[in-house]
């Protein structure tokens, strides 16, 4: 990729030399690209380049192994967003994580729309609940995308199709309640809401389904090692789990 013009959704600013910055953001059409934006860290331009942000960049190389060059035109601040604890907590997780575990210059058109969709219902949902269930569902989905999906549609231990209640640490996937006997305490609770069925999911619900997604990020992409960022996660969680209270 020599040059791209697109909509960007920015996931991460790193300081780079005195005045300028690295930006990495997603897009639809290229999925994540990083591109240096000379004073990125000025007055006007930090408030343009700030995590959930959407922007029109513009992104130039000679070649396709250089750092590009980058500009960005602010489309759609989310910087109010970052004024409350739960959103913030939720907003700094989600482009973290997308930021850490893609791979650049890949297309993944799905999670482009899933997280542009999980950061406006930040926006306007009018308690966590709604965009707690978004979030849940957006880590599922990255998973998937990156080869790591989970099987909720049938019981790993009998192919059943009914009563399913709990997911297999191990392998991922679901487990029913006749094949789960004696052994619930090993198992992760699935809520219906996981699987797109059943009713609208309380906040428990979504606290079990975090807890199954965050899991399989930990063991799977994130692999136990960036510490720093799950322990924002855990943060998140945390809130989230007062706001239940």
């Amino acid at each position: 990729m020599a040059s791209l013009s697109a909509e960007a959704i920015v996931c991460a600013v790193r300081a780079h030399g005195e005045h300028g910055a690295i930006v990495r953001a997603l897009t639809r059409e290229a999925g994540l690209v990083a591109g240096y934006v000379r004073g990125g860290r000025s007055r006007r331009l930090r408030p343009i380049l700030m995590p959930g942000n959407l922007v029109a960049l513009e992104l130039r190389a000679r070649t396709e192994e250089q750092l590009a060059g980058a500009t960005a035109e602010l489309l759609a601040s989310r910087a109010p967003l970052l004024a409350e604890p739960l959103a913030s907590a939720a907003i700094n997780w989600v482009t973290s994580v997308t930021a850490a575990v893609l791979p650049e210059s890949q297309r993944y058109p799905a999670l482009y729309e899933a997280l542009s969709g999980l950061l406006d219902a930040i926006g306007v949902a009018p308690s966590a609940r709604q965009w707690a269930a978004a979030l849940a569902r957006y880590e599922l989905l990255l998973l998937a995308e990156l080869g790591f999906g989970l099987d909720l549609d049938e019981c790993v231990a009998t192919g059943s199709r009914d009563h399913l209640a709990f997911v297999s640490p191990k392998s991922g996937g679901a487990v029913s309640v006749a094949a789960a006997g004696g052994y619930e305490a090993r198992l992760l609770r699935l809520p219906t809401f996981l699987r797109g069925a059943g009713p609208a999911a309380t906040m428990g619900d979504v606290l079990d389904g975090l807890a199954i997604t965050g899991h399989f990020l930990d063991r799977d992409l994130l692999e136990g090692r960036n510490r720093e960022l799950l322990e924002v996660r855990s943060r998140l969680i945390d809130r989230l789990g007062r706001a239940v209270a």
